[in-house]
């Protein structure tokens, strides 16, 4: 596995760890995997509901806890730390802004287009900016309106196809389309970035369903830069969700992963179990918001609160909540540590 730059930052193992809200990656998970040689990524997703500092200030609570998660996460490593936004938070300006002048490494926006995203950079930051798109369309629009609007190229792109967890940027009836898979799209957004290569080396990324040495190695035969992989490291020593929550990922079966509606208004993949079936009963309906996360939530059509079921759920009440996870989630069968998990990739990606 060769090492790749994003911007100047060399990430020496090209593993990026996806961003996995609510509270499943922070600074120690980050950390671990940027201690390898990768680069480790904090999901800026509901901090507010893990940092309480200010009472009833969730937006304020949320800064200060990226605040913190940085910093954790710089104490515990001198590798490359990333911060996963979604374009869709309603502070999405808020948690870019932090990101920046609290120095990460890297920003990966997805969960729609990040059209403004230059327009944070001040003349002294050191940021790099990756969207997450899934198609070469999405590229392709980035680019182009970065370019025209601010003079600034990605500094990788990743590609996100339609077997990983958490929200998926298709429609239901793409997912299980050849023409919609990631090793389709890989190939078609590497065109997209070679286009730009006189101006900039865009790197691309892989991610979404792999999970194991061997897809890292097809991915990079292709041109691929790199991989991200989140539900891989879930079942980690390290990881910042609770053992209740990775028990959830070893005891699941194949036939629990399975698409979800979320109130985000796009599809998502999860692990079955109780709360989805009341769900879909329609007995989780909010009675209020005290939050507001997502722009295009409208809590009294929502059929469920989405940060509430992803935060009881990080800290095991999966009464109350579910586990978003990767198409092959099912086959983590033991909490093992970063080391071990990235040893194993090492080793599988060396079999013939």
């Amino acid at each position: 596995m060769k090492s790749f730059f994003i911007g100047n930052k060399e990430i020496k193992l090209p593993i990026i760890q996806g961003g996995m809200g609510v509270g499943i990656s922070l600074s120690g998970l980050a950390a671990a995997v940027a201690n390898e040689g990768g680069l480790g990524v904090i999901s800026c997703a509901g901090l507010g509901l893990i940092y309480r500092k200010s009472p009833n200030d969730y937006l304020n609570n949320c800064i200060y806890g990226l605040k913190e998660e940085i910093r954790k996460a710089k104490e515990k490593t001198k590798g490359v730390i990333g911060v996963n936004i979604m374009v869709a938070l309603s502070n999405f300006s808020d948690m870019v802004k932090t990101s920046i002048a609290e120095k990460a490494d890297v920003i990966f926006a997805g969960a729609g287009l990040p059209l403004d995203l230059p327009s944070y950079l001040t003349p002294e930051s050191s940021t790099k900016l990756v969207p997450i798109v899934s198609s070469s369309r999405a590229a392709k629009i980035i680019c182009d309106k970065w370019k025209s609007n601010f003079g600034y190229l990605p500094d990788a792109i990743v590609v996100e196809g339609p077997k990983a967890g958490g929200h998926l940027g298709f429609k239901k009836n793409q997912l299980e389309d050849e023409s919609f898979s990631l090793e389709h799209v890989v190939p078609e957004v590497i065109e997209i970035a070679a286009q730009y290569k006189d101006q900039k080396d865009i790197p691309v990324i892989a991610a979404g369903g792999i999970s194991s040495g061997k897809d890292i190695r097809k991915f990079l035969d292709m041109g691929a830069a790199g991989v991200q992989m989140g539900s891989i490291f879930v079942t980690t020593e390290e990881c910042d969700a609770s053992t209740e929550f990775k028990n959830i990922y070893i005891n699941a079966k194949e036939e629990d992963i399975r698409i979800i509606e979320s109130p985000v208004g796009m599809p998502g993949r999860a692990i079955d179990g109780e709360f989805i079936k009341n769900v879909q009963n329609g007995t989780e309906k909010p009675k209020s918001c005290p939050f507001h996360c997502i722009k295009t939530c409208d809590y009294t059509k929502s059929p469920y609160c989405i940060i509430q079921a992803l935060y009881q759920a990080a800290k095991g009440n999966m009464k109350k909540g579910y586990a978003f996870a990767g198409i092959n989630a099912h086959l983590s069968k033991k909490i093992s540590s970063v080391k071990e998990v990235i040893s194993m990739l090492k080793a599988d990606f060396l079999t013939e």
